[in-house]
């Protein structure tokens, strides 16, 4: 087992060789069942990246720390935090793979209600596509798979505006 306690704190740490490297990680906890725990999730998911490809996981909370710390230069600064603020409200404690295209539609549905006008809506929806670019639902919208039916609906529709704009 590779949990152990640093001379100058109660809490557990944790040190695994992976991939050559090594990890040295403070559990965050003083009980030792818990610390076992954190280190046997954190053994698998190492595992599950360098095997089977899977990506890490990300909270809302550690991409706004990495964009805070990416964008000291950025005079739109001050709005972008306000606009961070409140999606803060309605994202803490997710992950970003599960903020679905739903969920921002719905954030949005709910700044209107409060009264922001849709500039400030869109400035807001603007700090999602900007600050998180690989987030398919911010860009694109493609988060949940559609059926055939309704993916040759949405086909037929655009071809009948194409046509409409033509004439």
């Amino acid at each position: 087992m590779s949990l152990y306690k640093r001379k100058d704190s109660s809490v557990w740490w944790v040190k695994l060789h992976h991939s050559g490297k090594i990890v040295q990680r403070s559990t965050g906890t003083t009980e030792k069942v818990k610390a076992q725990e954190y280190h046997d999730r954190l053994k698998a998911s190492l595992w599950e990246q360098e095997r089977l490809g899977v990506k890490p996981s990300f909270s809302w909370q550690q991409a706004v720390v990495r964009w805070l710390q990416e964008t000291t230069h950025k005079a739109s600064r001050k709005d972008d935090l306000d606009h961070l603020r409140q999606l803060d409200k309605y994202l803490n404690g997710l992950d970003l793979v599960d903020i679905s295209r739903d969920k921002v539609e719905t954030i949005v549905s709910a700044r209107l209600k409060d009264g922001v006008s849709n500039g400030r809506a869109n400035r807001m929806l603007s700090v999602l596509r900007t600050n998180y670019p690989s987030k398919s639902c911010f860009r694109l919208g493609m988060d949940r798979s559609l059926s055939k039916s309704e993916d040759t609906a949405r086909t037929e529709k655009a071809g009948a505006l194409v046509d409409t704009c033509r004439s």
